[in-house]
């Protein structure tokens, strides 16, 4: 029986140990699993540490880079901002140097286009001023030009003659001149009025195209009819000039209408035909037309007829202007005496001494 209990207990014993022993190995198992998974745990998160640092180094040179950037572009500003400082400062000096210089022109510029407006509104085709149209002097001033060279009168200052028809009448009875009546045609007159809210040159309006039509157009339409149309459009557009022909004590020669003149610019009085109605006259002045280099001579019949269309144009331009400062009625009568001078002229009645 006590054989029988020591192997009872001995196996007893063994089996602890067996199981001990298992535990053990299982214990360390698991404990080299767990190692195994902890060290791969650490190396993925060295790695991820690893690429943390790389992007926080990028992130650094990207922060570094725009700093430095941000400090250039600063100065840059800076610099910019100051040129331009100094750039207006230089431009506003000048600008005001400039301003001190244009308002002392301006004061001088005004100051002449009073004292010229003084001159212009003292000038009317009825009673023209003789500063301003040299050619209106008397005869014996006139005389005393005639040997020093030609005059030149351009259309926008065309000979302003009023004709004074006085008859000689005896001594020993004179008689009053007669007394001109007028009356005012209310179909012209509202044309008139309705051309002076707007006034220009152009033909559209009843008021011009009734004088182009009636005056105008009758008083410059000659024999050369190609030449009259090119006289017509230079008198509108304010291009034809007229000459006084020197007079000299050369001897009368003929010579062709169209003259270029000689290297002095002037010639004596040519006994031709005149360019206009291809008669023979005594051609006192010769006319240009626009920059062209020939000279038409022409008679003093022509001349009258091209003048009187020259101070129509003129009134009406004053007028244009602003230059006249009578009142709608006034102008409008010395309107109808210019067109009664271009009817006149177109009649074949002209002054002989009209410079």
């Amino acid at each position: 029986m006590e054989g029988g209990g020591r192997g009872h207990g001995d196996s007893t014993t063994d089996l602890s140990r067996h199981r001990s022993a298992s535990l053990e190995l299982r214990e360390k198992e698991i404990r080299e699993k767990g190692s195994e998974i902890l060290r791969e745990q650490l190396d993925a998160a060295k790695r991820e540490l690893k690429l943390k640092d790389k992007e926080c180094e990028r992130l650094s040179q990207v922060r570094d880079q725009l700093e430095q950037e941000l400090e250039e572009l600063t100065a840059s500003l800076f610099e910019e901002a100051h040129k331009m400082v100094r750039d207006a400062n230089v431009k506003q000096a000048t600008a005001e140097k400039q301003l001190k210089e244009a308002q002392g022109k301006i004061d001088v510029l005004t100051a002449e286009v009073t004292a010229l407006k003084a001159l212009v509104l003292t000038s009317t085709p009825a009673s023209p001023n003789r500063q301003l149209h040299p050619q209106l002097q008397s005869s014996s001033t006139r005389g005393a030009h005639k040997h020093m060279g030609h005059s030149r009168n351009k259309s926008t200052s065309g000979v302003f003659s009023q004709t004074n028809g006085k008859t000689d009448q005896p001594s020993d009875s004179p008689q009053p001149p007669a007394k001109e009546d007028r009356e005012m045609d209310s179909v012209l007159f509202a044309e008139f009025l309705m051309w002076k809210e707007d006034p220009g040159l152009e033909r559209s309006s009843a008021f011009l195209s009734r004088i182009h039509k009636e005056d105008i157009g009758p008083c410059l339409s000659f024999t050369r009819s190609e030449l009259s149309l090119m006289v017509q459009s230079a008198v509108e557009n304010n291009s034809l000039t007229i000459e006084l022909v020197a007079m000299s004590a050369l001897p009368t020669v003929k010579a062709p209408a169209l003259d270029c003149g000689g290297p002095n610019g002037f010639r004596a009085a040519i006994e031709t035909n005149c360019a206009l109605s291809g008669l023979p006259r005594m051609c006192r002045h010769r006319i240009k037309l626009g920059d062209k280099g020939n000279y038409y001579y022409i008679s003093p019949s022509s001349r009258a007829r091209i003048t009187a269309v020259c101070n129509f144009f003129t009134y009406i331009r004053y007028i244009q202007q602003g230059l006249v400062r009578n009142n709608a009625e006034q102008m409008f009568w010395e309107v109808m005496r210019l067109r009664k001078e271009m009817s006149v002229a177109k009649l074949g009645f002209y002054v002989t001494d009209q410079g």
